[in-house]
Formats: structure tokens, C-alpha cells, sequence
């Protein structure tokens, strides 16, 4: 075990399963490994999204742990125990009785954390919706059935019952959720269009990051094609998920030598081309604070009505700018 304290004043456990602990029930285990802490605390903490394994937070704490996976467990400091409604303008596409569909701007973090107990998507919800919102998410994640990165914009659909929501996760675990992403990346991929492929876990160098990794992880696939290049040296993307894993198209394309414009984790693109560029176009690639990333497209069925639904969302602001500043 490894314990890390943070900046933040979280504690993080890395933890492994042994050969003799495999299909040991999860909070079980934990309760094993981590004695100073209760079997209802952990499950809190499962919950709650602290507890992760290799593709992110787990959500089942019955779930068997299998041996040679990894955990990370992050104590976060003490805080405020529920989420509290904040009046935070949301831009809606579509709601109804069970759900509610909407575009979530860049900066924007989807549910509370440690750093960011207010100011998120969660506590905009809480308002907005006036306590129609599924509890299934836990007291942290009301209504959340999937996420988007905090820079990454784009469109989100959120349950406001119980039946939508489990709804929702089941299509969101089918796979057969309609999801697509465009995108900003260094260079221009050759072939133009493609499928990228390889399991995507924990970093073994870096636990914060997830990686492509030969041992361990999760089968993951993206599926791609150049929308728009700009002189050798980036390139307008369109990404659709065939798999919904953590960071899936950041790392993907990072793993083809493509990396997102502005990705702060993933690696910052490279600059032998840059003589093509003006010297504004030069600056505005290299100083684009955020991964160059919008979820335009949404398709699903409602769970409720059975009806198909799809939503689709223009570029937002700074992207057109960034790519009119290319042209």
C-alpha cells in the first residue's frame, strides 16, 4: 500500500489485490486494507467517485476484486456532506419529466470534489430542477449518468428520475449511446480516417493519468477522420466512441502522435511546422488554455417513451475563433 498526502489535504491509498484477496467483495477489501475506516464510510466513498480503479470511478461496491488490479482510494478533507442548489444559468436543449439535456461550457466541472465543492454542474442541477433529480448517483452525483472533462464542452443528459436514470446507465454500459466529439489536434493524421484501438488504464508511471497499456486496462476503440487540415499542422477531427472510457480521445490520439491542441496532460504539440504558421496563428495554437475538445453530437433513447433522440451542438466561441485564426 502507499499512502500520499496532497496539496489539497486529501490522503491517497494505491492499492493492489493479491493473489489470496481475488474475489473478495470491494468494500470488503477495502475494509481490510484500510482499518482506520468503516465498511459505510468506504461505501460512502464509492459513491461518491473516491474510489477508482484502472478506468476510473467504480460505482459497485459489491463488485469481486480480481488479482493484480489496482485502486486508488482518495480521503478527501473534511467538507460540506451534500451538494447545496446554486442558481447557475444552464443552457437546455430538451427537458421533460425524467431527464434533462444541456450543454455544458468549457471551465465547468460536473460534479463536487475536493478544490471544487460549489460552482459545478451538479449544484446548477440542484437549482434548476427543484428536487426532481435522481438520487441513484449518489448525494455527491444526483442525476449524473456520464461526464465530460472539465475543459471539455459540450452536450450532457442528466436524469431526473430514478427510472430514467437507470435507464440511461444501462444504454450508457450497452454501448448504445450515439456520441461524437470534434476536435482540434496536432498534425494530420495519415490515413486520414481510421479506428484507434488498445486498452486504456492507469499510467504506471503517473496514477493521475490514464495511458495505453499492454497489461491491464480496458478494451477501448475511437473511430476518427479528418473533418479540415491547416498546413501540415493541425487538423479539425471527428471522434465517435465505440467505448466510453476515461480521457478515451485525449488519450487515443496522443497514442498515434496526434495529441489535442491546449492538452495540458497529454502532451503539448510540436512545432517543426511552425513556420507555415503566422506568427498570431503560431500564438494562438500554443496558447489555447484548454484541450481542444466539444461533445457536439447526443443520441439515445428515451427511456421512458422509447423515442429516439438526438441533439446536436455548434463549436463554442473560443474554438471558432481558434479555427478562424487558421484559415
Amino acid at each position: 500500500m502507499n499512502d500520499t498526502p496532497s496539496d489539497s489535504g486529501e490522503i491517497l491509498h494505491t492499492l493492489s489485490v493479491e493473489p489470496s484477496q481475488a474475489g473478495t467483495r470491494l468494500d470488503k477489501w477495502l475494509v481490510a486494507r484500510l482499518p482506520d475506516l468503516s465498511r459505510s464510510r468506504l461505501q460512502a466513498l464509492i459513491n461518491e467517485g473516491y474510489v477508482e480503479d484502472e478506468d476510473g470511478p467504480v460505482e459497485n461496491a459489491s463488485a469481486k476484486v480480481r488479482e493484480g488490479e489496482t485502486y486508488l482510494v482518495t480521503i478527501p478533507p473534511a467538507e460540506p456532506a451534500l451538494p447545496l442548489p446554486e442558481d447557475i444559468p444552464l443552457q437546455v436543449l430538451y427537458e421533460d419529466d425524467h431527464l434533462i439535456v444541456l450543454f455544458k461550457p468549457a471551465g465547468m466541472v460536473v460534479h463536487p470534489a475536493p478544490g471544487n465543492m460549489s460552482q459545478t454542474l451538479v449544484n446548477a442541477l440542484l437549482h434548476h430542477c427543484a428536487g426532481s433529480l435522481s438520487g441513484i448517483g449518489g448525494v455527491r452525483r444526483p442525476g449524473i449518468v456520464h461526464r465530460l472533462d472539465k475543459d471539455t464542452s459540450g452536450l450532457m443528459v442528466a436524469a431526473k428520475s430514478d427510472e430514467a436514470h437507470r435507464g440511461l446507465a444501462e444504454q450508457f454500459a450497452e454501448h448504445s449511446i450515439t456520441r461524437a466529439y470534434q476536435a482540434l489536434c496536432w498534425g494530420v493524421p495519415n490515413p486520414r480516417q481510421g479506428e484507434i484501438t488498445g486498452r486504456i488504464g492507469r499510467s504506471p508511471t503517473d496514477r493521475k493519468k490514464m495511458a495505453v497499456v499492454s497489461r491491464g486496462g480496458k478494451e477501448a476503440l475511437t473511430r476518427f477522420k479528418v473533418l479540415k487540415s491547416f498546413a501540415d499542422v493541425a487538423a479539425l477531427i471527428e471522434c465517435r466512441l465505440a467505448t466510453g472510457r476515461t480521457h478515451q480521445i485525449r488519450v487515443h490520439m496522443t497514442s498515434i502522435g496526434h495529441p489535442l491542441v491546449g492538452d495540458p496532460v497529454y502532451g503539448r504539440g510540436r512545432t517543426a511546422k511552425g513556420k507555415l504558421l503566422t506568427p498570431a496563428q503560431k500564438q494562438a495554437l500554443d496558447q489555447f488554455p484548454r484541450q481542444a475538445l466539444h461533445a457536439y453530437l447526443l443520441g439515445f433513447t428515451h427511456p421512458v417513451t422509447r423515442e429516439r433522440l438526438e441533439f446536436s451542438e455548434d463549436l463554442p466561441i473560443d474554438l471558432k475563433d481558434m479555427l478562424v485564426s487558421l484559415e
